[in-house]
């Protein structure tokens, strides 16, 4: 029977109820004392509550006694293993020589396929990890195998007089931090429903993608610098059946080889210098199940080019400084907005992963080309800037409207909603008018002006050619900044603007 006593809080008076209990010789099986309540688990079954009520009257200060259902210990552990059953990561706790102490039932889960017990067990039994690793004196995240699955443990350190007893560790699955991951890339928001217009162009890509989803094929999307490649991609992913998966992208431009290759496959601990212990999962065993978008694809160096292809013939691959093989399910889709014809003539690209990468193709047009979407693509913006904003989306003049859409948009869609946000943030009255427009449009575009020539500077005509040309492209570049889009700019070939440039000394950040 289990008893709450509740009394005053007075010193001696604990003393004075298991005298009592002693001297009836009640067998007291545990006992915990509160503020005002002592708890007694009496293990005589014969003993009753009112025999225990008479008993303790006697003693100064006792108020009352009560059967409970549960000593306190109890309640805050039952309610302790609710919480923990509740939590769906496997959650695992070790004492400091490994053994396992209590488990969730996620994590019973996992081992009731394998029929592996997993109490008074030690934990290396089950994973590919030192113990060492598993007891740090801070929180870690490692990568692991339990029972040869993969996944992400966080270990927690239990500390006592600061010396570690154990360690508290989740488990959480790749595909579970991939869609995490995911989240934290990009909104929830229908990608498909953000594209806007209803040019021919536009319509047809939309019908494309609609279609391409449908197919678990790689596609590779082409198109110039703004015209909304990854928008694409991931409206791709929403409508395929991989949806409920993870989406994940990297810039093939933004990162070196060696991290570009580790955030691609991964890598084991200890694989370079200051690499983590526990080694890092890569972009496509976080995204099983899904998709991995490769943006600025025609960047990557020809080592990894080769090393995509080969993963791309059967989706195996090995970690950076690992030997254990690995399987990918990711559906791939890559894009660039350089010609791949070009780079493979100029083998800086290889044609066999060209034409793996390219089985679906999907060809966007630049904004100049469906200019009947800018009245569309103005209002959108402008709805969505006021709203940020928090004010009265303006009207725009006639004027201002004709001079946006005969501007030919170098940076396609992505330059069309930075001028529309930046007339939002500028604009004082109801209407954005032509002068505000054009004040905004061609503040950095070209107002191309010759040299002012000064004669004792012009010693013949190269030189006199070579003031000329250093003034156009410093002018230019920074409306076409990549070597490609200046050269198609000037219709002169891409080796030549490049030279020309480094012969000038002319860089996009010098600008």
């Amino acid at each position: 029977m289990k008893i709450k006593i509740e009394s005053s809080d007075r010193i001696g008076i604990s003393q004075e109820i298991l005298a009592i209990f002693a001297s009836k010789s009640w067998n007291l099986k545990s006992i915990e004392v509160e503020a005002h309540f002592t708890f007694v688990h009496i293990e005589n079954v014969s003993v009753s509550l009112t025999e225990v009520d008479q008993s303790l009257r006697c003693i100064d200060g006792y108020i009352q006694c009560a059967q409970v259902r549960q000593m306190p210990a109890e309640q805050r552990e039952n309610h302790l293993h609710a919480l923990l059953n509740r939590i769906p990561d496997p959650i695992i706790d070790i004492d400091e020589q490994g053994t396992i102490l209590a488990t969730n039932s996620a994590a019973n889960k996992l081992v009731a396929v394998s029929k592996h017990p997993l109490l008074q067990q030690n934990i290396v039994k089950f994973l590919d990890v030192p113990l060492t690793q598993l007891l740090p004196l801070s929180e870690i995240s490692v990568s692991v195998n339990f029972l040869n699955q993969p996944f992400i443990a966080d270990v927690n350190p239990v500390l006592s007089k600061q010396r570690i007893t154990g360690a508290v560790i989740s488990l959480r699955s790749m595909n579970k931090v991939g869609r995490q991951l995911s989240l934290m890339q990009s909104s929830t928001q229908d990608a498909l429903e953000t594209i806007v217009g209803r040019s021919k162009k536009i319509t047809l890509v939309l019908a494309q993608v609609r279609r391409f989803a449908e197919l678990d094929l790689p596609v590779l999307i082409c198109g110039d610098t703004g015209t909304g490649k990854e928008l694409i991609a991931r409206a791709l992913h929403q409508l395929s059946s991989r949806k409920k998966a993870p989406f994940l992208t990297i810039n093939c431009a933004t990162l070196p080889e060696h991290l570009l290759e580790s955030e691609l496959f991964g890598y084991e601990g200890g694989a370079f210098t200051g690499a983590s212990k526990g080694g890092k999962p890569g972009l496509f065993e976080l995204a099983q199940g899904g998709t991995v978008f490769l943006d600025e694809i025609a960047e990557m160096s020809p080592y990894l080019q080769a090393k995509l292809l080969r993963f791309l013939q059967d989706f195996k691959y090995r970690k950076v400084g690992g030997t254990k093989e690995f399987t990918a399910d990711v559906k791939i889709i890559s894009a660039s907005h350089q010609d791949f014809n070009e780079l493979i003539e100029q083998q800086k690209f290889r044609e066999d992963l060209y034409y793996r990468l390219n089985v679906l193709r999907l060809e966007l047009p630049s904004l100049k080309d469906r200019s009947e979407d800018i009245v569309l693509l103005v209002e959108h913006f402008i709805q969505n800037a006021a709203r940020q904003f928090k004010l009265e989306p303006p009207k725009v003049s006639h004027d201002a409207m004709i001079t946006l859409t005969s501007f030919h948009w170098p940076g396609n869609i992505r330059q069309l909603e930075n001028v529309i946000y930046r007339l939002i943030a500028l604009n004082e009255g109801d209407t954005i008018l032509d002068e505000q427009v054009k004040t905004v449009l061609f503040d950095r575009q070209e107002k191309l002006v010759l040299p002012q020539v000064n004669q004792e500077e012009i010693k013949d005509w190269a030189s006199a050619q070579a003031l000329f040309e250093s003034q156009l492209l410093a002018e230019l570049y920074p409306l076409y900044p990549t070597t490609r889009k200046l050269a198609k700019r000037l219709a002169v070939s891409h080796n030549k603007i490049a030279m020309k440039l480094r012969q000038y000394g002319i860089t996009e950040q010098g600008q």
